[in-house]
């Protein structure tokens, strides 16, 4: 039986990814700052909650210590938890800039790196990262500088750590999305958001989590960033 770690669980994508996971039979370790009070995954003797941010390498040591001390290994490592702040660059404060790349690129550097500590042990193992679409193409009318900054790049770390792992059997791969239909989005802007993607409506959660199962049993597939954003990022539309 295989075992995730799945970051930002408690709600969204890391909700489906998390319940699909254990649909599939995986044993999963699942974190967000309060999941244990989030109620929203249901009790299972495969699953483990781990309250914390990300941010702090000790939630991370909480995450990847409870993997093997209860289930053994660690054998998928989602990086799925992110923050996204849209404003006039000019606009950002030092708060802002500080909160997004303690989850974003702390968080991702904690977990992964001890994460593949344990895989490199195992001589197998698999990171997927979930990122953004606006990194490859940016949106007139929706700033994302800091989430360039940070998920653009934690693409480049995917593709850099995937041809270093490669030969230890691991690999790391992204999910790239467009706007998804989660609670983070109001009904009122779903008008507005659909209008991001040539396809004219937003992704749904289960098209995430069949990217992440796609990725997941694709055993030749490494270092790709898979967009799942109804193809915005190919060019304008």
């Amino acid at each position: 039986m295989k075992t995730a770690i799945v970051t930002g669980a408690s709600s969204g994508i890391g909700l489906g990814i998390a319940n699909a996971l254990l649909e599939h039979g995986y044993c999963v370790v699942a974190n967000a700052r309060r999941i244990s009070d989030s109620h929203t995954l249901r009790v299972a003797e495969n699953l483990a909650l781990v309250d914390g941010d990300i941010g702090d390498r000790t939630t991370a040591q909480a995450l990847t210590t409870t993997a093997i001390d209860r289930f053994g290994s660690i054998d998928l490592l989602v990086n799925n938890a992110g923050i996204f702040i849209s404003k006039p660059f000019t606009e950002y404060s030092v708060a802002d800039f500080c909160a997004i790349t303690r989850t974003n690129l702390a968080g991702f550097f904690h977990c992964t790196q001890l994460a593949l500590t344990q895989m490199r042990k195992q001589n197998s193992g698999h990171v997927i990262t979930i990122t953004s679409s606006v990194v490859d193409q940016p949106i007139a009318g929706v700033p994302s500088g800091l989430a360039n900054l940070t998920k653009g790049g934690l693409q480049s770390a995917t593709r850099a750590l995937a041809i270093e792992s490669a030969n230890q059997g691991i690999r790391f791969n992204a999910i790239a999305p467009g706007v998804v239909n989660t609670p983070m989005h109001p009904k009122a802007a779903h008008e507005f958001l659909k209008h991001l993607s040539p396809l004219n409506r937003l992704a749904e959660v289960s098209e995430i989590v069949a990217a992440l199962l796609y990725l997941e049993s694709a055993s030749f597939v490494n270092g790709e960033i898979l967009h799942v954003d109804g193809g915005a990022h190919a060019g304008k539309w």
